[in-house]
């Protein structure tokens, strides 16, 4: 990709929201850790500092050469970054009197400043710092204040650099994907060229340059990305791809034959795999989230080793990895710290001797939807809600036992067709059951009873980075509950999670 933006990490939970404002405004950009980025810096057009947990006043602040940055690229530093360039640069940097955290607005803004052309007076920004700059660094020159934070922005006389205290990425700064655009597209002169249109161009020639008349084998899961990725080698190799879809006995119900057929419908040369008892074998006893993530995808791994010495000359594992997995996958001292681990990140065990090739690993979730609509993907395949690759294994919190993947197959099946029915699924960016491990007094008919509690989460996002919950109507989830515990043996309690992302997490685990 030309034109790319490089935004280095310092450990912001924000970081990720950056990147996407950027790509909403067509231009590619990528994140890489502030202490671990590429030395040739050609590629890119424009530089962002994220902003981070740690202080620049405290010993262990996260320190960066900017050498090669600073009056060579058009730099935009936020919050961390703007107080790293105040504080090392001659400029003063205290502890704010009270937290500035929350909502505030723009009182004064410079006049004909191109890099705050369209931000409205006393237009509402968002902060997040503990510290303030107390005094602009050298040359710098004030561009925006707030009534409590004086320097809210600023660039440095003589360069293309600009800061901001504030967070231009999240929603609530209402002109911050204006600000962004100025300075990237205005400012930083960046082109706007990265569409669906030119991605599929760009990814097709770049896979067929890399594969080349090599086979590749592909693990279909049944939503969207590894679709996606599977359409997009298909474009660009043809009958050299080999799709296998595996059935690990934690799909949803019937979900195994009716996505095998839609495949083979597709025109994909697609192998259904049933290897439930290994997976199910794999998982016995085993209670621990993490514990159940790798023992999946060390099933998954031998499974496709198996039907891959079936297939001859087979050179190449595809992956449905999307921007998301790979940035949670990453730990580093201080940013992108793990929130958990992705079975289809980080490549492969030396015993199986297939190279890796992820068409989708640079695109997020919504991007990958786009893509797929320009790929021509049917719609209603296209709209289907996030499914994580363990499956049901981790919305299944404690050991895993058939009777209970059949119990929460058959209370997700209620629960989703309800979504469809009541004309909420589309509505929904993601939503699913847990059976959680703890049972519950209940009364059906004369009978005392004691079963199984679950707990339905409907969430709405754009990418998975961060969710709320959905208020789903009242009459709906009566509705549902009562379908539930009617017609699903060993339920006799339904709860709504309506916890958010952050704190808590899509999945329970």
């Amino acid at each position: 990709m030309q034109h790319n933006v490089l935004i280095l990490d310092f450990g912001s939970q924000y970081t990720q929201l950056i990147a996407r404002r950027v790509r909403e405004l067509n231009i590619f950009c990528e994140i890489f850790p502030y202490n671990n980025y590429p030395k040739d810096l050609s590629p890119y057009k424009a530089v962002i500092l994220g902003g981070s947990p740690y202080s620049v006043r405290a010993e262990d602040a996260l320190k960066i050469d900017l050498s090669e940055i600073r009056g060579k690229k058009p730099l935009l530093a936020v919050c961390y970054g703007a107080q790293y360039l105040a504080h090392f640069n001659g400029g003063e940097v205290a502890p704010s009197n009270i937290r500035e955290y929350g909502r505030a607005n723009l009182s004064f803004i410079k006049e004909d400043e191109e890099f705050l052309e369209k931000v409205a007076p006393n237009s509402q920004v968002w902060m997040s710092h503990s510290d303030t700059i107390k005094t602009l660094p050298t040359n710098g020159v004030r561009l925006a204040s707030t009534k409590d934070v004086e320097n809210a922005a600023y660039r440095i006389e003589g360069e293309t650099t600009y800061a901001i205290q504030f967070h231009p990425e999240v929603y609530h700064s209402v002109d911050g994907k204006q600000i962004l655009e100025n300075f990237l597209v205005k400012i930083a002169k960046v082109e706007q060229s990265f569409t669906p249109n030119a991605f599929v161009d760009d990814c097709v020639k770049e896979l067929q340059e890399k594969v080349g008349n090599d086979k590749v084998v592909l693990g279909l899961s049944g939503g969207v990305d590894s679709t996606v990725a599977a359409v997009l080698l298909n474009k660009a190799i043809g009958e050299n791809l080999y799709c296998i879809f595996v059935n690990n006995g934690l799909l949803r119900k019937n979900e195994f034959e009716n996505v095998l057929n839609q495949y083979k419908g597709m025109g994909l040369n697609v192998k259904g795999v049933d290897a439930s008892e290994r997976f199910l074998s794999a998982l016995d006893g085993i209670e621990e989230p993490e514990a159940k993530r790798k023992a999946i995808g060390r099933v998954f791994i031998e499974v496709f080793d198996d039907e891959a010495h079936q297939i001859e000359d087979v050179k190449w594992l595809a992956q449905g990895t999307i921007y998301p997995d790979v940035i949670e996958s990453v730990s580093v001292k201080g940013p992108s710290a793990t929130i958990k681990s992705h079975h289809n990140v980080g490549g492969l065990p030396d015993f199986m001797k297939l190279q890796i090739v992820e068409p989708l690993r640079m695109l997020f979730k919504d991007e990958v939807r786009r893509v797929g609509k320009t790929l021509g993907i049917d719609a209603e395949l296209l709209g289907r809600h996030p499914f994580p690759g363990p499956g049901l294994s981790i919305r299944i919190l404690g050991a895993i036992t058939p009777e209970k993947v059949r119990i929460l197959q058959e209370v997700d099946a209620v629960f989703i067709n309800g979504l469809k029915e009541h004309g909420l699924y589309d509505k929904v960016w993601q939503a699913g059951a847990i059976l959680l491990p703890v049972n519950s007094v209940g009364v059906m008919g004369d009978e005392r009873t004691y079963e199984k509690v679950v707990a339905l989460r409907a969430v709405e996002s754009t990418d998975g980075m961060t969710a709320d919950w959905v208020h789903l109507p009242y009459d709906f989830l009566m509705k549902i509950s009562n379908e539930i515990i009617n017609k699903v043996k060993g339920v006799n309690r339904v709860v709504y999670d309506i916890s958010s992302k952050p704190p808590a997490t899509i999945e329970w685990e």
